[in-house]
């Protein structure tokens, strides 16, 4: 299995509902694909002073989890994820990271 984790950092502040709806419409689009294996995503804890780390902090972490690499690359050249993860970047924007990778034990 290979497990796609994506962090996903919004620019500006989001409010919670919309988040929400975020991970949902995610959730929806990459499950409507019919590729995935696991889906989980989380918020991310804040700890506090972090804001004064240079470093990239997430908003949430999504995992998902996928049999192969040929099913990843399909997953992701799907029109409605791709259209999810566009609308919500007008609404509002963020950056993202990522790593393709084996189960972590």
């Amino acid at each position: 299995m290979i497990n796609h984790t994506l962090l996903v950092q919004f620019t500006e502040p989001i409010p919670d509902t919309a988040l929400d709806q975020y991970l949902a419409d995610v959730e929806k689009a990459t499950k409507n694909t019919g590729s995935l294996l696991t889906f989980a995503a989380q918020r991310h804890i804040p700890v506090p002073g972090e804001e004064q780390i240079p470093a990239f902090i997430a908003t949430v972490v999504l995992q998902l989890g996928v049999a192969d690499q040929q099913t990843l690359e399909t997953l992701f050249a799907s029109p409605e994820v791709d259209e999810v993860f566009d609308t919500w970047r007008t609404r509002y924007p963020y950056k993202a990271a990522w790593a393709n990778h084996e189960t972590l034990a």
